[in-house]
C-alpha cells in the first residue's frame, strides 16, 4: 500500500503550529492566575495551544492519509491587487479617514477577481464601507475620524 503526503495539509497544519506556538509564547510573558481567577495570558495560552494541536493534527492526517490535489495557476493580479489594498488602507485611514479609505480598500479587493463586475463591484465596496464604519466606529467607537485632513474635513 501507497503512503501518499498531503503537502498542503502539512503546509497549512505548520503554520497553525507556528500561530499558535507564538501565541503560547507571547501568553507567557503575561500572568496567568489560577483554574478560578485567569489572568490576562491564560485565554491567549489556551487558544494558542489548541490551534497548535489542531494545526499537528491536520500536519499528522496530511502525513499519514494525504490525497492529490494539484494546483492550478496562481492568480497573481489578485495577490497583488489584495496586497495593494491593505498596504492602501494602513497607510492612508489617519489622513484619509475611515470611509474613504474602507472603500477604496473594499473596491481595490472586489476587484482583484476578475470575474467581478465594475457595478457589482462597486455595490459590494458600499456595503462594505456601511457595514465597516457601524461596526467599528459606531458599535466599538474606534476613534479613527470618519473623513481625514486629506479631504479638508
Amino acid at each position: 500500500m501507497e503512503r501518499r503526503r498531503s503537502f498542503p495539509d502539512v503546509l497549512a497544519g505548520g503554520i497553525f503550529v507556528l500561530i499558535g506556538g507564538a501565541f503560547v509564547l507571547g501568553s507567557l510573558g503575561y500572568e496567568l492566575g489560577t483554574p478560578l481567577r485567569m489572568g490576562p495570558g491564560a485565554f491567549p495560552l489556551l487558544v494558542g495551544a489548541t490551534v497548535a494541536l489542531l494545526g499537528l493534527a491536520i500536519v499528522v492526517k496530511g502525513l499519514i492519509a494525504g490525497e492529490v490535489v494539484s494546483f492550478g495557476p496562481i492568480p497573481w493580479r489578485a495577490v497583488a491587487v489584495i496586497v495593494l489594498a491593505v498596504l492602501f488602507f494602513g497607510f492612508t485611514v489617519r489622513r484619509l479617514g475611515f470611509v474613504p479609505t474602507s472603500a477604496v480598500t473594499a473596491l481595490l479587493t472586489t476587484l482583484a477577481s476578475s470575474r467581478v463586475r465594475l457595478l457589482t463591484a462597486v455595490a459590494v465596496a458600499a456595503g462594505l464601507t456601511v457595514a465597516s464604519t457601524l461596526i467599528f466606529v459606531v458599535g466599538l467607537q474606534l476613534r479613527i475620524p470618519l473623513w481625514g485632513p486629506w479631504l479638508g474635513f
